[in-house]
């Protein structure tokens, strides 16, 4: 099977949206689409994330299907490998720039990257499709029952406070550093075991892609397969809200649906209409994604160093543009887009020379 350029342009496109969510000119002046959802309910920041493990899962299937049948040591070599620079990276990340050590974060995003792809790697090498189906609804179904039907710590079952939920509480037994919000993580470990169904949910996916031969079949089962999980995710939304935060078995439905609807019109503008001349720039970011995102977590600093008036650019940015009587937060999303766009420059250099690092 061919590349599949819609593929590398999806994820282009949510790594470009990772950049400008993390990084607003400030954290005080930020459009509500382009922040989290306090709690309950998602926004479209929030289904960046989940789009990126779900293409974690179609790569899977992608690259690894010719494997399957005779997986040899050097592919777990593979695998593991990958998984230990990820996870490294992540801890990189949180260390930098002061490599405070006593306040790790050991948790992170690209630390659950690397934890999904792990075992759906695995579980791609020893399943088959109806099992790897049956173990993500399994996985989604333990999860709502834990999370619901469980009391803990002296709270009654189905408790789903920030910091008091079932996945917080076991997150503060097994967690290592220093937890995001003091008292829970968002990308805490026991959070994990559904995020792994986000990532077989793409693995699935996958499947579908590479076994149907046109590309007109594709489109259409994943729109149809996508509108229908993402309204089984709005039912059981009543009674297991959608939430990134604790990563609700309803919230995987809701972005795995939105995903393979965004997957089908991308497929269908580029490999079916083939619609090409305007997509380079989610190509460039999508070539070396981890590249991007890693790159994005060590420039910001540069542009705290006080070089202008004993401030930094980024804050000389705002207090320009705010001067000027522009609208703090129009000045802050210019500032996410300016810096996108820095990375941009940076990851260019890499695909105009045809440099594609592998991790």
């Amino acid at each position: 099977m061919k590349r599949l350029i819609s593929l590398d342009f999806f994820r282009g496109i949510t790594i470009a949206g990772m950049i400008i969510v993390n990084d607003p000119g400030s954290w005080s002046h930020v459009y509500a689409p382009l922040l989290h959802a306090e709690w309950h309910g998602a926004t479209p920041t929030d289904l960046v994330f989940p789009f990126f493990l779900f293409i974690v899962g179609v790569s899977i299937t992608l690259s690894l299907s010719k494997l399957k049948s005779n997986p040899t040591s050097s592919i777990y070599i593979k695998i593991l490998r990958r998984t230990l620079i990820i996870f490294g990276l992540g801890i990189f990340l949180s260390l930098f720039p002061n490599f405070d050590f006593e306040n790790l974060r050991v948790a992170g995003v690209l630390q659950r990257i690397a934890l999904v792809y792990l075992a759906c790697s695995l579980l791609f090498l020893h399943s088959n499709f109806k099992s790897q189906l049956y173990i993500g609804i399994g996985l989604l179904i333990l999860y709502w029952v834990l999370m619901m039907f469980i009391p803990f710590n002296g709270n009654p079952a189905g408790t789903l406070e920030p910091g008091e939920n079932f996945a917080a509480w076991i997150d503060s037994f097994v967690v290592p550093g220093r937890m995001y919000q003091e008292t829970w993580d968002p990308e805490g470990l026991f959070s994990t075991v559904p995020a792994i169904a986000t990532g077989i949910s793409g693995m699935l996916c996958g499947k579908l892609i590479s076994e149907l031969s046109k590309t007109s079949e594709k489109i259409i089962k994943l729109f149809f397969w996508g509108t229908i999980v993402l309204i089984v995710s709005h039912f059981w939304d009543y009674t297991f809200p959608i939430n990134k935060h604790i990563w609700t078995s309803s919230y995987v439905l809701y972005s795995s649906g939105l995903a393979m609807i965004i997957l089908a019109a991308s497929m269908w503008i580029i490999d079916e209409k083939k619609y090409t001349s305007n997509i380079k720039f989610g190509l460039v970011f999508g070539s070396n994604a981890i590249v991007a995102y890693v790159l994005h977590g060590i420039v910001w600093r540069l542009f705290q160093f006080p070089i202008i008036g004993g401030v930094g650019f980024q804050k000389f940015w705002m207090d320009t543009g705010i001067g000027l009587g522009l609208s703090p937060k129009f000045v802050s999303l210019d500032w996410a887009i300016f810096y996108t766009l820095i990375i941009y420059m940076l990851v260019y250099q890499l695909y105009k020379r045809k440099i594609f690092i592998k991790i």
